[in-house]
């Protein structure tokens, strides 16, 4: 499974407050309905279920109101399952069909509780949160082409939408302004549902989520940010046992892959799939055309020059000019500028943010690798671990192996703190190795033995590594006590011989 968790450009400008408004407000209509339209849902679904039943039974029962055109509409899109609805054999859907089964109907009977299911099925949707507010595409309603973008079915629906408007929208509502943005939010849902109903004019089934809107920022994000890498996650492994990996994808290569998913299964699926395909597709599209209408225009121009009118008295000078030449490809330039500024200012974060994304620009990966071995260090004095945590495994993948002792010590016990045991253990024993002649290496590789024994249950480890600690010529007298107790635990398991995982340090 592929989750994106980050994207390289997500620090904006600004506060991003529109998207932080339109998250609690999709939450908080979430909360205040979900219960509510389950429970309506479970009822209509009920009364849907006897009257298809019942005129399945019956073809010459009145059928009257809405109740006509969703009977209408399920023979015409499922003919085989209304076909089997008819036949009596069949298992019994409820204790209601059973009644049906046994009572001695006349044609006045049949039409009086046809009429009764059919007031009972307008009624219901009459009253419901879904029928007023979701999209339907045989009768659409004008409001309904904004409420229904901010419903939702579970949790789990609203979380990842709510997540993918976070990674989208924070940044496009930087570069386009607090006006912009969310007219350009709202339209992309509207367009969307449009599309939809284009293809599935005749669909009863109501369309509501945020996933049109948010398709709309993924296509503005694409036309707007295409080089811009997408950090992602991957699940992989075996059933119970998941160990994530994780990779940088550029937004030109990820996002036209996830439109070409949603087109396959858009072409295979139809109206009452569960999902919405064609809105996705739909918003995309008009994302990306959005987009580029907004910069051809001039108006994404105007925005940014309004934004930056704003928030340029309190950047630093060095910034602005930095990133002016870092926009004009003028990557040696906006280097310099950053240097200078950090040389006035050693311990900004920011500068240094900036100074590695010129880096990367220009490709420079051994002056990346010192640039986020700084941020390594400035995020722990923080106190940001999580930041420096992420800056860590980019100067692993960019070929890094030996932080400052205190900024790697600190990220190991943070490691420790999260309870991740295997990767604490492992940079444990990774700094020790490293940094062999150096006092902290002895109380490195005791924590990393400590975890072995009793976190991980890796006995043969942990007695390698006390071992280590023991053997090391650095003195340590101090441990001395520790190291024999946890050998004399080690040694009390009786192990089993295994072969042992990771380097071996020292003398065993």
């Amino acid at each position: 499974m592929l989750i994106p968790i980050a994207h390289e450009d997500l620090r904006g400008r600004r506060w991003p407050y529109v998207s932080i408004v339109l998250i609690l407000l999709n939450t908080l209509i979430f909360v205040a309905t979900h219960g509510r339209m389950e429970r309506e849902q479970d009822q209509t679904a009920e009364v849907r279920l006897h009257i298809l039943i019942l005129s399945a039974r019956f073809p010459d029962a009145e059928i009257s109101g809405d109740a006509r055109e969703m009977v209408d509409v399920f023979k015409r899109d499922h003919p085989a399952i209304y076909e089997r609805l008819a036949n009596s054999n069949r298992e019994l859907a409820d204790p209601w069909e059973a009644q049906l089964l046994v009572r001695d109907w006349s044609p006045a009977d049949i039409n009086a509780e046809m009429a009764s299911l059919c007031t009972q099925f307008d009624q219901n949707r009459r009253d419901s949160i879904a029928w007023n507010y979701a999209f339907h595409p045989y009768h659409p309603t004008a409001v309904s082409y904004i409420t229904a973008g901010f419903l939702h079915v579970g949790w789990l629906h609203l979380i990842f939408n709510m997540w993918f408007l976070w990674l989208a929208g924070t940044v496009l509502e930087d570069a386009w302004g607090r006006l912009v943005y969310p007219i350009f939010y709202l339209l992309s849902g509207a367009l969307a549902l449009v599309v939809h109903a284009a293809v599935f004019p005749g669909s009863l089934v109501p369309v509501l989520g945020a996933s049109g809107a948010i398709a709309g920022l993924m296509g503005g994000f694409l036309a707007r940010f295409p080089k811009t890498r997408i950090k992602l996650l991957w699940f992989w492994g075996l059933p119970f046992w998941f160990r994530p990996v994780k990779f940088f994808v550029p937004a030109y290569i990820l996002l036209p892959i996830w439109l070409g998913i949603q087109l396959v299964w858009g072409a295979v699926s139809g109206s009452s799939g569960g999902v919405a395909y064609w809105a996705h597709i739909g918003g995309f599209a008009f994302g990306v055309a959005g987009a580029f209408l907004l910069r051809s225009t001039g108006i994404e121009q105007a925005m940014d020059q309004a934004i930056e009118a704003k928030v340029t008295w309190e950047a630093d000078p060095h910034i602005v000019h930095a990133t002016e030449f870092l926009e004009q490809g003028q990557f040696d330039a906006s280097i310099a500028e950053l240097q200078q500024m950090l040389k006035e200012a050693p311990d900004s974060i920011e500068g240094y943010e900036l100074l590695l994304k010129a880096q990367d620009k220009k490709q420079d990966f051994a002056a990346q690798k010192q640039t986020v071995a700084a941020l390594c260090r400035l995020n722990v004095t923080s106190g940001d671990l999580p930041a420096a945590m992420n800056y860590y495994e980019l100067y692993l993948n960019l070929g890094g192996d030996k932080l400052p002792r205190g900024v790697w010590l600190e990220l190991c016990r943070y490691l420790e703190s999260q309870q991740n045991w295997e990767r604490a253990a492992s940079e444990y024993e990774r700094f020790a190795e490293k940094n062999t002649k150096e006092r902290a290496s002895v109380p490195a590789l005791v924590s990393a033995a400590r975890i072995c024994l009793t976190r991980l249950n890796r006995i043969p480890d942990a007695l390698r590594l006390y071992r280590a600690a023991q053997a090391s010529p650095v003195p340590h007298l101090d441990l001395e006590a520790t190291i024999h107790e946890g050998l004399r635990q080690c040694e009390a398991t009786d192990p089993t011989p295994t072969s042992p995982v990771g380097t071996y340090i020292g003398n065993s």
